[in-house]
């Protein structure tokens, strides 16, 4: 009970260790999935607000391009004669500060001030050298020291004539470049290398700050970029798995928890013998019975083994009774049936010899062991007699004991294994009238060393011999014991003294040399 009780547990231990890697990795790959997909939105939605800040950029300056091209043909007239017009159209675009005229590399008109003289290209080389449409810079005249853009709108191929339109960009800024928390901190509108940063109102080249990265995009239609600096998406994403741990535990839990149950009939004692049978990791071990006059091994008792690839080996007073509690005992004494026909051909051709088997009183249900045999045994045309030991592991009902009486009628001889120990074994005598009895090796043992088991044995062996009952003797180990049990009469001993388990093939081998050791 100890070494079952040991057995099952490995097997809880190792559901409960299957259930708990698969809940810890679900678990991990919940998070690492909440983590990449929040990473994932961060970033698209850095992305998004660039493309964002960009398109209305390119809106507020579509106008002030079309109101360019309207006045551009104003360039080279006096500024007395237009300036009313200028103040007109300043009027109409809010943005705009200012308009200046540029003719032949001077810049001759102002809308605010009148009349201007300044080289063009000496004032404002980005735009005359370099042929930029846009540049940021301070305006110094009508609200000093405060951010603009140029926005530069040429009417001839030279590059030295047109409109040159000041924009308040702060202004613009302010409304178009509010950052948005947590994933943008810092925005900024970027020409040609300088920088103007919401919420700065200098022009400066700007840097990421420690623990920010930053992100660009640039306008298709104008030269100036969005840069976005913040935290880095994946420092966001993991300040977001706490409250992604909630829901990710639970679902682990349920997973490990469908894992358990799941596995309980394939991590189940009673799945693992129907794995073996299925997987070969049942043996037929046989040990021989020696008749007690003559020391001639006259039959075998068929044993099964298993060597479980996942436990070792199995003890049979393990397996056998979780077997039977399981309704698998069946499939297994079937498994033996069929391996001793198999095996007919290398064991003795007489009908002295007989073959013991051990068969579960839940076998008898249904006369399912005469089916069986029926199936697997008589069609063999077997020489050797087929002895059935009955465990009393289980009662036997009254209606079971009608198929004891017609398995006695075909011929086979019926046991009962361990007699001494069960609860029923009297009863049997008078309901089943067996042919065998099989002295428990208890009752071995006590032989020389226990007087009361002692008495109870020679009472068995009364007993049998008075109702005329085949006595086989178990658990025979020592020279002592054998002698004992040969003086008082009992028909067939079995043991280690005279041989212990082994292989079924192995038997022919041992059956040769035994029979060449006894004196002729």
């Amino acid at each position: 009970m100890q070494i079952s009780q040991q057995i099952i547990g490995q097997l809880r231990r190792k559901r409960l260790f299957i259930a708990s890697i698969v809940a810890a990795l679900v678990l991990i790959l919940t998070l690492t999935f909440r983590y990449l997909e929040e990473k994932k939105r961060i970033e698209q939605q850095s992305q998004q607000f660039a493309s964002n800040a960009i398109q209305r950029f390119d809106r507020l300056f579509s106008p002030l391009d079309v109101a360019a091209n309207n006045t551009v043909g104003l360039v080279g007239l006096k500024c007395n004669d237009i300036r009313f017009l200028l103040h007109e159209k300043i009027s109409a675009m809010q943005t705009v500060r200012a308009i200046l005229l540029v003719d032949k590399n001077r810049v001759y008109c102002s809308s605010v001030f009148g009349d201007q003289s300044l080289i063009f290209n000496e004032t404002y080389p980005e735009l005359a050298v370099d042929n930029q449409r846009m540049t940021l810079g301070v305006d110094n005249v009508l609200i000093k020291g405060s951010p603009i853009l140029l926005l530069w709108t040429a009417s001839s191929l030279d590059n030295r004539s047109g409109i040159l339109q000041v924009i308040n960009i702060e202004l613009m800024s302010r409304y178009l470049l509010e950052p948005t928390q947590p994933w943008v901190e810092r925005a900024v509108f970027n020409i040609g290398g300088k920088s103007l940063e919401y919420g700065n109102p200098l022009i400066e080249n700007t840097r990421p700050a420690e623990g920010e990265v930053s992100y660009q995009q640039s306008s298709l239609r104008y030269p100036f970029t969005i840069i976005l600096y913040g935290p880095a998406p994946t420092q966001l994403a993991l300040l977001s798995l706490p409250s992604q741990l909630p829901l990710a535990l639970l679902l682990s839990l349920l997973t490990g928890y469908i894992v358990w149950l799941a596995t309980a009939n394939r991590m189940s004692f009673s799945w693992q013998i129907g794995y073996g049978l299925s997987a070969h990791e049942f043996m037929v071990y046989c040990q021989p019975l020696i008749d007690s006059r003559t020391g001639n091994c006259d039959g075998i008792e068929l044993l099964l083994r298993w060597h479980n690839s996942r436990q070792g080996w199995i003890p049979p007073d393990l397996f056998i009774p979780l077997a039977e509690r399981h309704n698998l005992i069946a499939p297994l004494t079937r498994f033996v049936l069929n391996e001793t026909v198999r095996h007919l051909p290398q064991l003795p051709h007489t009908a002295d010899f007989h073959i013991a088997i051990n068969v579960a009183a839940s076998h008898f249900h249904n006369q399912a062991i005469i089916d069986d045999l029926q199936k697997i045994w008589w069609p063999a045309n077997p020489l050797p007699r087929l002895v059935v030991e009955l465990t009393e592991r289980d009662a036997l009902p009254l209606m079971d004991q009608s198929v004891v009486a017609q398995l006695q009628q075909s011929g086979i001889r019926v046991a009962i294994d361990d007699f001494g120990t069960g609860h029923s074994s009297l009863s049997y005598l008078k309901t089943l009238s067996p042919d065998v009895l099989k002295l428990d090796k208890i009752f071995t043992a006590a032989i020389g060393t226990d007087a009361i088991n002692a008495t109870v044995t020679d009472m068995v062996i009364s007993l049998a011999q008075r109702l005329h009952i085949r006595l086989v003797a178990e658990g025979v180990e020592t020279a002592e014991q054998a002698s004992y049990l040969r003086q008082r009469g009992v028909d067939t001993l079995q043991g280690y003294y005279y041989a212990r388990p082994m292989p079924l093939e192995a038997f022919p081998a041992w059956l040769a040399q035994h029979q060449a050791s006894l004196p002729e």
